[in-house]
């Protein structure tokens, strides 16, 4: 399984407008994807294509998250948009 772990760039952190914008890239790959906040309770992370579910990991902006796939472009192409500040 590929990983990486990448660092919140959006300046409200995975509110409603990241999440969307990465859940719908993440909805383009038939591989699951899983975030993790790093040091966050949640050791089993949330599904990427669900944005309810990446608002529920409370990342805020500077928050480190972890991107999980058997789909090693998908973990890059996922992780990319977590590290860009998509609310500007």
């Amino acid at each position: 399984m590929a990983s990486k772990t990448v660092t919140v760039g959006s300046s409200v952190g995975l509110h409603a407008r990241p999440a969307a914008i990465i859940a719908e890239a993440a909805e383009a790959y038939d591989d699951e994807i899983i975030l993790k906040l790093v040091g966050g309770d949640d050791e089993e992370g949330v599904d990427a294509a669900s944005s309810l579910m990446i608002m529920t990991l409370g990342a805020e902006k500077g928050a480190e998250v972890t991107v999980e796939s058997d789909n090693e472009e998908a973990v890059e192409a996922i992780a990319a948009l977590i590290e860009k500040d998509l609310d500007a």
